[in-house]
């Protein structure tokens, strides 16, 4: 389970486990929105969640969505929280919006061009006293009954895709 704020490299790095692993890779972003950036309800986004977790017994699932969130926790075994900078999340989050300008992003779903809103930077500023703490708080209870690895920059991101890369080859 790869969590962060938006702009941290939760995608990135789901995708180079995925590369690793083998495993099946879940973009929370292209299941909870439909074409035009319609949200599905809240009971729906509930039930599917539900249904990946039944189904599957081992996945990489990429997203935050704090909803669904306990229920992902208590089912992964692996917890990866990116934990990177307000600035680097910033400028990732303009440089991908200026990348995929008027395109949708490979792990968005059909009909959901890349915008960057005001919105989400603020959210981005925000984070690390809205979200963080909380998710933090989470991860610590969970330290000692799941494998909990919090990423902060390149080299402790590179250190996990090694020890990863260790396990699967």
């Amino acid at each position: 389970m790869v969590i962060g704020c938006g702009g941290s490299g939760k995608s990135t790095l789901s995708n180079q486990l995925h590369q690793i692993t083998g495993l099946e890779l879940i973009h929370l972003d292209q299941i909870f929105w439909t074409p035009g950036w319609v949200e599905m309800s809240k009971e729906e986004w509930i039930e599917k969640n539900k249904k990946i977790l039944a189904e599957k017994d081992s996945w990489i699932i990429d997203g935050n969505y704090g909803s669904t969130m306990d229920m992902r926790l208590e089912k992964a075994d692996t917890i990866v929280f990116m934990d990177t900078s307000t600035v680097v999340r910033l400028f990732r989050a303009i440089y991908r919006g200026i990348k995929y300008f008027g395109k949708t992003r490979p792990d968005m779903p059909t009909d959901c061009p890349e915008r960057t809103s005001l919105e989400f930077l603020h959210y981005i500023l925000l984070y690390n006293r809205t979200r963080r703490p909380g998710i933090l708080k989470k991860l610590k209870a969970l330290k000692d009954q799941k494998n909990v690895f919090i990423i902060s920059d390149k080299k402790s991101r590179l250190a996990l895709i090694k020890k990863v890369a260790a396990c699967f080859h």
